[in-house]
């Protein structure tokens, strides 16, 4: 085990983040590029080595975390890095992206007598960066090649594994991307100042170095069909995420100011990436409302802010958790949990308990206003509170509030599968659809979920299909990507 009495005499540090002032003058990561590695090393000594490891358990990826906090703390950094690569392909992405139940689960944030659980997080982040910086990672190439071949529509988190997964048990993989860059929302729906472009394209480099082949520009359904897929491969993985956004419908929807969040957040990120983006939307100067208290109004918030808003207030339909009783939260259990994004930490309002009645116009068709009021749950719902209707001043609005499932297209006519009733496309426990030689992975699938779970499925789905092709079960299958776990 790590430090045996580290817990006790070392409390939680996290890294501190880069002043407000300095990171809103740019769109660089929030954190200070280099991690303190001694210090790192003392917060992986808290780590207590569970008889029953519940970060074990509660990560989707299965991370061995106890072993690497215990290499880490005994200063192997090697040996940790491989321990990490072992369940999880990209912990890069994790480790800035993931909202991390494995620290939720850690037992040494049940206890009031301890200072917060171990900061897996960062200990996670800290050993990859340091593997790349030292040249750890390098590219790896299967023992032999198959004869078969495998195609992966769509990039994001799920494709990539997947993609990956299948390369290095010796199958020719081609992933196909509609957009011109392979990354799916890792590229140009995550912003910089979370997760910047360069952590991601050192990983396409290794992936391209051990074969994986990308086709960019090319939309699966449309510039070529599935059945085409389907003839020049062998089998197909599906992984085009669920980018379906839930909408408003309410009077002056169609307002000009009003947009999706996701018509917003890929354009601000191009252009943050230095690519010419002719009538790109911009917050300089607005008034921005954004409505959602997720993640992805997180996003917003930060990105506004970065752009030069004049004000930014944040709506949540949900209450404020009370903090002094936060078994009292209306909040869903984790990982929906309500969260503080650093980009709170940079301004803006965060008002909750309220919902968009109107968007008011100011006569020309620009929306100038929301009318708002203020709810309290009622069964499974929520009741507005009577008297409570007030005006918020708004020229900019951004709809935050969650996706429903994978946009309709050809391809999924194509498929010809039926949809769950939650609109996701139907599969078994296999993750197999009921098309022949064709699969599906990820938020498709499984619905709007975590980066940590994308990753999960494209390695169980990889594993599937490598089973499916050789009749072997080749490839590890993460503890959660079961089948009991698909329904959740």
């Amino acid at each position: 085990m790590a430090d045996p009495r580290g817990f006790l005499t070392t409390p939680r540090a996290t890294p501190a983040t880069r002043p407000v002032a300095e990171r809103l003058a740019d769109w660089r990561e929030v954190h200070p590029e280099r991690v303190l590695l001694p210090v790192v090393g003392r917060q992986a000594g808290r780590c207590m080595d569970c008889g029953i490891p519940f970060c074990h358990q509660a990560c989707p990826l299965g991370n061995l975390i106890p072993d690497w906090n215990d290499l880490v703390w005994r200063d192997d950094w090697r040996a940790a890095a491989e321990r990490l690569h072992a369940t999880n392909n990209f912990p890069e992405f994790t480790g800035r992206l993931c909202p991390a139940p494995c620290e939720a689960a850690c037992v040494l944030g049940i206890s009031e007598s301890t200072t917060g659980p171990v900061t897996i997080k960062n200990v996670e982040v800290s050993i990859v960066d340091r593997a790349f910086a030292e040249g750890w990672v390098a590219p790896q190439l299967p023992e032999r090649l198959t004869d078969r071949s495998v195609a992966v529509v769509g990039s994001g988190p799920a494709g990539l594994a997947a993609a990956q997964q299948l390369t290095r048990a010796g199958h020719t993989v081609v992933v196909y991307e509609r957009a011109d860059a392979p990354g799916g929302l890792l590229r140009y729906g995550i912003p910089e100042f979370k997760m910047e472009k360069r952590h991601l394209d050192r990983r396409l480099e290794q992936m391209a170095a051990e074969g994986t082949a990308f086709r960019c520009g090319v939309e699966v359904g449309r510039d070529v069909t599935l059945q085409q897929a389907r003839e020049r491969h062998d089998a197909v993985v599906l992984a085009v995420g669920a980018t379906a956004w839930r909408d408003l419908t309410v009077p002056g929807r169609d307002l000009d100011g009003v947009h999706q969040a996701m018509e917003y957040l890929p354009q601000a990120n191009r252009a943050a990436l230095g690519a010419p983006v002719p009538g790109a939307l911009s917050a300089a100067g607005r008034h921005v409302v954004i409505i959602g208290g997720g993640d992805t109004g997180a996003d917003c918030l930060g990105t506004a802010h970065r752009q030069g808003a004049a004000s930014v207030t944040q709506l949540e339909i949900l209450a404020r958790p009370p903090v002094s009783r936060p078994e009292a939260t209306p909040w869903p259990t984790w990982p929906l949990v309500l969260r503080t994004s650093s980009a709170h930490e940079e301004g803006g309002e965060r008002v909750y308990s309220v919902s968009t009645q109107e968007f008011l116009g100011d006569g020309s068709g620009r929306v100038r206003a929301l009318r708002l009021v203020e709810v309290r749950p009622a069964g499974r719902g929520f009741e507005p509170v009577g008297g409570s209707q007030r005006e918020l001043r708004a020229d900019m609005v951004l709809l935050a509030m969650g996706f429903v499932g994978p946009e309709p297209s050809p391809l999924l006519d194509q498929l010809g599968v039926p949809m769950t009733d939650r609109g996701t496309v139907g599969r078994d426990d296999a993750y197999a659809t009921g098309v022949p030689g064709v699969f599906v992975a990820g938020d498709a699938a499984r619905g709007q979920s975590l980066i940590v779970w994308a990753i999960a499925e494209g390695r169980a789905c990889a594993a599937a299909v490598d089973r499916h092709l050789t009749g072997q079960d080749r490839l590890p299958v993460p503890i959660a990507a079961t089948a009991r776990s698909l329904a959740v």
